[in-house]
């Protein structure tokens, strides 16, 4: 847990000193405004003398949320990935402040490792505060299973963004809220950005464009493309920066990926106690943020052209950007039960992940758990301390096949949990939400209703490799083949013109990599994605210098 004394630093007066070099000396009178509500690359202000107060919009109307003192300094992330800032700071009491502008403070945080530890420490303290604590002011005001509302949410947890969530149906905050800001049913759903912005009905899009999430402008040019944002290419994106590599990091939602949605990583390297994919994804995000790499989503990868030496991303929304190097880290993605309609339940009912989101909707309710990968468990165990009942359902015999004996030996052991082995889903029920389910047992055919309202979906997962060129080599299940899985002749069809053959995880198109859970062969866990992702950046340097040398 994150405490006041977590989320504030005292620079002493030599560390002012040198703190100055990067910024400028203001003089300002109690009430003058330092930062405004939305803005966008915010400058850090570093309070000499007087005071500084921050203001925030909330639901509770507008309040002074902090206040800093000789040698502390405001703002939160933003400060250091450039997003929009969403409070306002003022001259709380006559005296200077030190403004370092967003440019130089991103100069800062890269040449000098004692005050970058501070800043990321305190920066991302305040954020995992606000978090802990229930303060937001970002406010989504909309129905519980509406699938707009589900996705909204689900950018903004995925993304680190505290946020409060009111249905209109469920207490008057809402309609206060939207008599306040002279808003209608039929405008919903809405999101508040504090006193910066309302928007009504908005995209994934657009309120990651509202945020300042997406800020990368058509054509920009790096030396590295990382498509796709789960632990791998977070890793080739932390290492590829700190060596001295540009590097733009895109990804179709938020960073994190398919560990992402995992409520609990208890396997992982270094972390005794787990770590939620969530959490994992963000502190590695702003760890290559730290670093210069530049981390844009929701963004989607459509096309990948060669532009002589170089290779050009087309993205979803027409823009084009520039690389000498690529890697695709575009992971999989759970597949869906072959039930006509499916589609109709997503977001209200049905889900692909277990995060604090879903389980606040599923609050004492009967749920069921369909997967008998490690992922099926974690979400299993995680709901279970939310719903009344949960069902988990698999095809197989037995769950040791294919999920870690810890997780089993929990599954086996908790009093809410049941499992149903050899049983498929057949059958969903329910007209605007899911309400039931049928299952059948593989072994006599008999079928069985179950009022479950909530199904989470961990099944096996499909490469999303879709949008990659026809002569990039994929084995017959869609994976990209890499190194020595390319047979000579594939790679002659494919192109390659190179006298070397492709490294170890290098695709049919030189300097273009797979990793993860996209390349053929890969071992599906965390700590294997981000190994490829740090190993493939030597490869990376080595593809340069041979063009270089050129």
């Amino acid at each position: 847990m994150v405490s006041r004394a977590d989320v504030n630093h005292d620079f002493t007066d030599a560390e002012l000193a040198e703190l100055a070099v990067y910024g400028v000396v203001e003089s300002h009178a109690a009430g003058d405004l330092l930062v405004a509500e939305g803005t966008m690359a915010p400058d850090c202000i570093v309070t000499l003398s007087g005071q500084t107060d921050i203001f925030a919009s909330t639901d509770e109307g507008r309040k002074r949320v902090g206040w800093m003192e000789r040698g502390q300094f405001a703002g939160d992330l933003s400060v250091l990935t450039g997003q929009r800032h969403l409070s306002r700071v003022e001259m709380g009491a006559d005296g200077e402040i030190l403004r370092i502008a967003h440019a130089d403070f991103q100069r800062l945080i890269a040449a000098n490792s004692h005050y970058s530890d501070i800043f990321v420490r305190v920066l991302s303290a305040r954020r995992e505060f606000s978090n802990q604590r229930g303060f937001a002011v970002v406010i989504v005001i909309g129905a519980a299973m509406d699938r707009s509302v589900y996705a909204l949410r689900d950018l903004l947890a995925k993304h680190g963004v505290a946020h409060r969530w009111f249905d209109p149906v469920e207490g008057p905050v809402a309609a206060h809220l939207m008599a306040e800001r002279g808003l209608t049913e039929d405008q919903l759903p809405v999101v508040i950005l504090g006193a910066a912005d309302v928007l009504a009905q908005p995209t994934p899009e657009q309120l990651a464009a509202g945020l300042g999430l997406d800020l990368l402008p058509d054509g920009a040019t790096a030396d590295v493309i990382v498509v796709g944002s789960g632990p791998g290419g977070l890793a080739a994106a932390v290492y590829a920066a700190s060596e001295g590599l540009t590097v733009i990091a895109i990804d179709a939602l938020a960073p994190g990926g398919q560990a992402g949605t995992s409520s609990k990583i208890e396997n992982y390297l270094g972390f005794p106690t787990g770590i939620s994919g969530n959490e994992l994804a963000r502190r590695a995000t702003v760890q290559a943020q730290k670093f210069g790499a530049r981390i844009v989503a929701p963004v989607r990868g459509a096309a990948i052209d060669r532009d002589g030496d170089a290779y050009c991303l087309s993205l979803a929304d027409g823009r084009r950007l520039r690389s000498r190097a690529v890697v695709i880290a575009s992971g999989a993605q759970y597949q869906r039960l072959p039930i006509d309609g499916i589609e109709h339940y997503e977001g209200r009912g049905i889900f692909y992940g277990a995060t604090p989101m879903e389980a606040q909707l599923c609050g004492n309710a009967e749920v069921t758990v369909v997967g008998a990968g490690n992922s099926a468990g974690q979400g299993a165990i995680y709901l279970a301390n939310a719903a009344r009942r949960v069902h988990v359902v698999f095809r197989r015999s037995s769950l040791r096949e294919t999920m870690s004996e810890y997780l089993v030996k929990r599954l086996e052991e908790h009093p809410n949990i049941e499992l149903h082995a050899s049983t498929d889903v057949v059958g969903l029920h329910g007209e605007d939400r899911l309400d039931g389910i049928t299952y059948r047992c593989r072994e006599s055919g008999a079928e069985s209703g179950c009022g479950c309202s909530f199904l989470f979906l961990f099944l096996g997962a499909s490469p999303n490799t879709g949008w990659l060129p026809k002569e990039m080599v994929c084995d017959e299940r869609g994976f990209v083949k890499t190194g020595v899985d390319i047979a000579p002749l594939e790679l002659v069809k494919a192109g390659w013109s190179l006298d070397r053959m492709p490294s170890r995880y290098e695709t049919s198109w030189p300097r273009i990599y797979a990793i993860g859970d996209v390349r053929k062969g890969s071992v599906k866990r965390v700590a294997s994605s981000v190994g490829e992702g740090s190993v493939v950046v030597s490869d990376i340097h080595q593809a340069l210098a041979e063009v270089a040398a050129q």
